[in-house]
Order: structure tokens, then sequence, then C-alpha cells
């Protein structure tokens, strides 16, 4: 996999993470990087540059994670909704795991970061893109884990069936 014709975006307000996931990304030949603390200059860098790959902290301030990435996904100013956004953070639990996907996250990286962890995720959003989905109160990748099965009968869903109506006497 070769990163040295992507742009790639990182945004934390820790100085110290930043560094090294951009380290990380320079010793894998990323080479170029925009840097951004919070999810406003992220916005910024956005609109200042043709990012190919977003790398975002959950925990920031003034704007967290998932605000930069909602934003990101929805606003009418996003010059990219559909950029691969890698999530980085050390509060992975399911919930947040979840809430990072119904954000419009792709992938999801746990700290303490690896280097195997951080090119596993990037093979995934370059190598394995998802379809774009829009709906009124979700935009980002498809959300399914699975490959979705065949279905060759009228109704996919049990809702989708016509209700018996009830006789009256």
């Amino acid at each position: 996999m070769r990163l040295d014709h992507f742009k790639v975006l990182v945004v934390d307000d820790n100085e110290h993470a930043r560094a090294l996931l951009t380290q990380m990304l320079r010793a894998l030949g990323a080479y170029q990087l925009v840097e951004a603390s919070n999810g406003h200059e992220g916005m910024a860098a956005m609109r200042e540059h043709q990012i190919d790959i977003v790398l975002t902290d959950l925990v920031m301030a003034p704007v967290d994670g998932f605000a930069f990435v909602r934003e990101l996904r929805t606003s009418p100013t996003s010059t990219n909704p559909q950029v691969p956004v890698i999530m980085v953070s050390g509060h992975s639990t399911l919930k947040t795991i979840s809430a990072a996907r119904d954000a419009g996250v792709n992938e999801f990286l746990a700290k303490p970061l690896s280097a195997s962890g951080l090119v596993e995720r990037l093979h995934r959003v370059l190598q394995h893109t998802k379809p774009f989905v829009r709906t009124p109160t979700y935009a980002g990748p498809d959300r399914r884990r699975r490959t979705p099965q065949r279905h060759n009968g009228p109704w996919r869903r049990a809702g989708d069936r016509p209700q018996p109506r009830a006789i009256e006497i």
C-alpha cells in the first residue's frame, strides 16, 4: 500500500499524540501531512487542502471528534463529505465505537496505537471502500459490517409484508 500520493489530515488536540501519528504515517510513506488541533481547525484544513484521508481524535475541545465528523459529512460548506475518516481514541467501549459509526466514521483505531493497527485501518479505508449513504438522519459510509445476503422474495423485512386485516362481524 503506497501512501506517498495521499494527503492526510491529522486532527488531535494533544500535540504529542498528533506528533506520534504523523511520525507513524511518515514511516509508512505518507509525506503530505496536514495537522489540526481541533475540529474547527480540521474543517478549515479541509477547505484549504484536498484531503484524501482524515485521522481524528475523539476527545477534543472545543469541538470533539463526533461533532467534527458530523459537520464534515453534513455541512453544506464541506468540501469533501465522503473522505475516509479513521477515529483514534483511548475510549474504545462498544458504545463509543457505535457512536463513532453513527457519526459517519469509516474505521475506529483504539489507543495505545500500533503500527499494525494503523496499517490495517488504512488498508480498510483505501482498499475496501464502502458506498456512501445519505439519508435524512445519517450521512457516511454504509454502516453494515456483513455482506448483505441475496434476497429473492418480494418482502425483505417482516414489516414489509401486508398485515392481515381484522374481520368485523
